[in-house]
């Protein structure tokens, strides 16, 4: 059947992905797709302008043992610093939102920031957040189909996205925008609120902390955020429908969605008083903000790239394009740090030239490489 621009599918069924089914509903719709192995077709594809993206997908795999043992010293390392942080960010989520609190994290690095806040907003502040994961796409905008699901059920107001941290802000950008669109279009105004729990670009609504730190789940990928890919916006979604997704349900054996959340969560209880009482950490924006936008320009103008695109700041987008992208170079404050132990073997797998800047701004930033450089 042919559908008009106009027309209305019916919402597909829940989907979950590996979550329990009252920790999040995933507004996104499992495709057949396959998978572009050859990255540097791939980045040919995205920087000629033939293919968006959001239209193509690389392959995953589940993590070798050396690279989930990395994981799981992550993990033991950075837990307490992202159980605070999540705590933290729940108070200050409770804070603007006392009237009720609708999570709409941004999938899929949000999805289990989003799952752990759900379970904090209950067990620690007595609040029942339901709790939905939306596709948000660079130059593409929000998802408006996940949004009119959303707001059927729960009024504007309490609406509060979720992401795992910022980089340089474009998908904060690109929320507010799309978010001022739908709203002129359908006559309801959401406020396009981001908290995230690191702000390295300055420009969430809130946050956890400004540091570059590494939040353990930035090292996986589907086997963390409920065997879901990243979202997927191509020819296969019809009018009506929501964004697309791969769900990998044969990697059951290797998925530690629910364990990471449950690990979580067993570092805030013991501390859940201190956490609760103590003063929430004074945030600079703006100070985060002039870092990053410095740093972003100082690198293209010294690398001679023609746009800011090809800058991938800090751990978490650092480690997006190893996995994902073609990166020219991997730069580090200190290679010897633990924090960047991950993005060290990452690079040395794929042959990408790593250097030492003591004095830069954030952990670490990948470089893109312009195909057009030659």
């Amino acid at each position: 059947m042919i559908l008009s621009q106009t027309s209305r599918l019916a919402a597909p069924p829940p989907f979950h992905g590996s979550y329990a089914a009252g920790d999040v509903t995933l507004l996104l719709q499992p495709l057949s797709l396959q998978p572009i192995d050859d990255l540097a077709e791939k980045e040919r594809l995205i920087q000629s302008g033939e293919r968006h993206y959001s239209e193509m997908i690389s392959p995953e795999r589940p993590p070798s043992p050396a690279y989930l043992a990395l994981f799981h010293q992550a993990v033991a390392d950075h837990a307490p610093r992202m159980a605070r942080d999540l705590v933290h960010l729940a108070r200050r989520i409770r804070a603007v939102r006392p009237d009720g609190v609708t999570l709409v994290s941004l999938a899929r690095a949000g999805t289990p920031v989003g799952v752990l806040l759900r379970r904090l907003l209950a067990e620690l502040l007595a609040v029942d957040a339901p709790h939905y994961s939306i596709s948000v796409i660079r130059d593409r905008g929000v998802d408006a189909q996940a949004l009119d699901h959303i707001l059927a059920r729960h009024p504007a107001h309490s609406l509060v996205f979720i992401d795992g941290w910022t980089a340089k802000g474009a998908i904060t950008t690109t929320l507010s925008s799309s978010l001022a669109a739908y709203g002129h279009r359908r006559g309801i105004q959401v406020a396009p609120e981001l908290f995230v729990l690191s702000d390295l670009a300055g420009r969430a609504s809130g946050c956890g902390s400004t540091d570059d730190y590494l939040i353990p789940s930035a090292l996986l990928n589907a086997s963390v955020s409920g065997l879901v890919s990243r979202s997927i916006l191509n020819d296969q979604i019809e009018p009506g429908q929501f964004h697309g997704c791969l769900f990998y349900a044969d990697w059951q054996a290797h998925d530690l969605s629910r364990w990471f959340v449950d690990r979580l969560l067993a570092e805030v209880r013991p501390n859940r008083q201190t956490w609760l009482s103590e003063a929430l950490p004074t945030i600079d924006a703006a100070g985060a903000r002039l870092r990053c936008d410095t740093m972003v320009h100082t690198l293209c103008k010294r690398h001679g790239l023609a746009t800011a695109h090809f800058v991938k700041p800090g751990i978490g987008e650092a480690t997006r394009a190893l996995l994902r992208r073609t990166p020219s170079l991997l730069l580090v404050r200190n290679p010897a740090s633990a924090e960047v132990r991950h993005l060290v073997q990452l690079a040395q797998e794929r042959a990408v030239p790593i250097e030492a800047d003591p004095a830069l701004a954030l952990q670490a930033v990948a470089l893109i490489r312009s195909l057009s450089d030659g």
